[in-house]
């Protein structure tokens, strides 16, 4: 038994001896003689099939991107007065009185002071410079800031006056008096994909002209309400980084030409965390050669409402694609009701151009002219249909919604027997009588289709014209309603 005993722990030692804790260099995985070679060999920047250097590219490129600088004016009255003050505690120390002196008429001084850095594309040789309208105009009163100066790569410095500019998608074109400018050629930002190189060229933080690397992360980036609610989104997103000054910079892809304008970042933080936004090139574009031909953007009408289309949306309209604007509300009488559009249709794409969800059509209908035909893809009852619709001009289109409409979304007609019989209003009854209550009218809670506006302030309407006029002149009217066999007074707050 003792000899059992000791030959189980001589056993027992020498597997210790063998197991890797006792430190072999060939068990534990440690290489005595391993090394890191270093390759001394230079960098070749003009390999013929490898890419070793994107300096060609860019070099071109950022001569055409500026820095742009704005200031206030302000003006500050120097008066040439005695201050009454110091008269007074003259007397009170028993000092002798100030001479008199011939009064000076104020003097007006005015000082400059910075009211920021931002940066500009210049895409013409004559002088015409793109860049963002929050880089010129003050975000307090969001008029255009009292001077502006831009600063060329070669050290140059111009005044720019500004062309145009368009808050809703956050474009202005600026111009300086200069000759055989560098310019930037533009590319179909439509053509971009996600992988895609780009860069961005811009003068960040006001530290001199910058140039970041990154790709692009995603097209068609919208209701991120960067521009405010009523703006027309359509982002290229970017890693390249882009911090405050950046904006109204360039993004150019890897042949050195102009896809994006460098407008904003998503930060918790205030600096880069590598999610850019850069308005497309192409929708820069068309803005551009408006102002620059007319000096001012004009947006038709359609008349319509839309929303983008989910899962459940799509399976009860019976379609595959969550590409599509749905269409909520059609207008009477604006283009989209006289070609035909009806609620609960899906508009699929607009001349050809593939409409992905509700911003994109808002977007592709914005850069659209007044008056030209565009041919409208949509799907109806899951079958596919094509119609025709031109834009109207905007005032045209307040009139004839105006022409039914007494509040704002609230519209109405004289009662005449067929609106009698539809609605089920006594008889005996006269007045207007509310026919359409809009979803997104502020009214929607308190008045409903089939009311009947009897009196308005003691006042009995006969149009809705009529109606509009006796509303507006008061803070709250005192209307005389019949609702459902009902008649009463209410207060209303138009």
């Amino acid at each position: 038994m003792q000899l059992r005993k000791f030959l189980l722990l001589f056993l027992f030692i020498i597997g210790i001896a063998q197991s890797p804790l006792a430190g072999d260099a060939t068990t534990n995985g440690l290489q005595p003689d391993f090394q890191l070679p270093m390759d001394l060999t230079p960098l070749n920047r003009e390999h013929p099939t490898r890419l070793t250097s994107y300096a060609p590219v860019i070099a071109p490129a950022k001569e055409a991107v500026v820095s742009v600088h704005t200031a206030r004016v302000v003006r500050v009255v120097r008066s040439q007065r005695h201050d009454m003050r110091d008269e007074f505690f003259r007397r009170f120390f028993g000092l002798p009185p100030m001479p008199q002196q011939e009064q000076q008429p104020d003097q007006v001084e005015e000082r400059r002071i910075p009211a920021g850095i931002g940066s500009g594309v210049a895409i013409s040789a004559n002088g015409f410079i793109l860049t963002n309208n929050h880089v010129i105009a003050d975000p307090r009163r969001g008029n255009v800031a009292d001077e502006i100066l831009v600063r060329l790569n070669d050290g140059r410095e111009l005044p720019a006056r500004v062309v145009g500019r368009d808050p809703r998608t956050d474009v202005a074109v600026l111009k300086v008096e200069a000759e055989n400018l560098p310019f930037l050629r533009m590319a179909q930002s439509d053509d971009l994909q996600v992988g895609d190189i780009v860069f961005a060229i811009g003068n960040p933080l006001g530290i001199g002209l910058t140039i970041t690397n990154g790709i692009v992360s995603a097209t068609g980036r919208s209701n991120l309400s960067i521009l405010g609610e009523d703006a027309f989104e359509d982002f290229i997103q970017t890693d390249a980084s882009i911090n405050q000054g950046n904006s109204g910079g360039a993004l150019i892809d890897a042949e050195g030409r102009l896809v994006g304008i460098n407008t904003a970042i998503l930060s918790r933080t205030g600096g880069n965390i590598g999610i850019g936004f850069a308005i497309p090139s192409t929708l820069a574009r068309n803005i551009a050669l408006a102002l620059i031909r007319t000096g001012e953007i004009r947006r038709g009408v359609m008349g319509i409402q839309v929303n983008d289309l989910t899962a459940d949306l799509a399976e009860a309209f019976g379609v595959t694609s969550l590409n599509g604007a749905l269409v909520e509300t059609v207008t009477p009488g604006l283009p989209a009701d006289k070609a035909g559009i009806r609620n609960g249709d899906i508009i699929t794409a607009i001349n050809g151009q593939t409409v992905r969800n509700a911003s994109a059509l808002r977007v592709a209908i914005s850069q659209l002219p007044v008056g030209v035909a565009m041919e409208i893809a949509l799907i109806r009852d899951s079958k596919p249909m094509v119609v025709q619709a031109e834009l109207m001009e905007p005032a045209d289109a307040r009139s004839i919604v105006q022409a039914g409409q007494i509040l704002p979304g609230v519209h109405a007609k004289p009662l005449n027997e067929a609106l009698q019989t539809e609605f089920n209003i006594s008889s005996g009854i006269s007045g207007l009588v509310i026919t359409e209550v809009e979803i997104n009218s502020p009214f929607i809670r308190s008045l409903r289709p089939g009311m009947v506006i009897r009196e308005i302030n003691g006042q009995q309407p006969v149009t809705p014209e009529e109606a509009r006029e006796l509303l507006s002149a008061q803070a709250v009217s005192r209307v005389y309603l019949y609702d459902r066999g009902r008649s009463a007074f209410y207060a209303l707050r138009p």
